[in-house]
């Protein structure tokens, strides 16, 4: 692919964000700067510019970069604020993350996407991220409370060691679904008299796993 190729493609992949929704100027400068390429590799990297999800290693996926979008945009994070991400992936949405967030904190079930992730994160120069390997759906009550939590798996429920470690006027974002076929996108603010829920569109997530993945 030559420079002007790739330029043109990057345009276009603007484009398709702010058509889809995506339009807070922060995040789509996140999203400018952050270059999906490092993060699809093998087969698929000629296709990390098109706004689809793509596989990965340990049977996961990077997500549909319009929905990475929306997902951002709906935290309406600040620069101050101290994420939670639940499900590193790739690492892409967390490399996004940081360009807006003061400090980010990802974790993941399986070994290999994390290492592979802080490697892509050394090379950024994305030095407020930190990676860890672990179960997800306990948060990480050591580095609690948080001020915005994005889960990128999909549960029954929004997991209640989460809500717990979600700060009072905190956001948490995520897939909510009994199946994979039926997911609704959640916005859960925490306010001082308890939960407020908003549904944000229909969205098809892998699911929450509890443990740690074989690889």
């Amino acid at each position: 692919m030559t420079d002007d190729d790739l330029a043109t493609r990057k345009m276009q992949f603007l484009y398709a964000l702010r058509s889809k929704g995506v339009t807070d100027k922060r995040v789509l400068g996140a999203m400018e700067e952050i270059d999906r390429g490092p993060f699809v590799r093998g087969l698929f990297a000629e296709r990390a510019y098109e706004d689809m999800p793509l596989p990965i290693a340990c049977g996961q996926t990077i997500s549909q970069p319009s929905v990475v979008g929306l997902m951002t945009q709906a935290l309406q994070i600040t620069p101050r604020d101290k994420v939670l991400e639940i499900g590193t992936g790739s690492g892409y949405q967390a490399a996004i993350l940081a360009k807006l967030a003061r400090r980010v904190y990802t974790i993941d079930r399986h070994r290999r996407l994390v290492r592979e992730a802080r490697d892509i994160f050394d090379e950024l120069n994305l030095h407020t991220i930190t990676a860890i390997t672990g179960d997800g759906s306990h948060g990480l009550e050591d580095q609690a409370p948080f001020d915005r939590i994005l889960v990128t798996a999909a549960a029954e429920d929004p997991p209640g060691p989460l809500l717990a470690q979600l700060k009072e006027g905190g956001i948490m974002v995520l897939p909510v679904g009994q199946s994979d076929a039926v997911q609704s996108l959640i916005r859960v603010h925490k306010t001082a008299n308890g939960l407020e829920y908003d549904e944000l569109r229909d969205v098809r997530f892998v699911p929450l796993l509890e443990g740690l993945g074989k690889d």
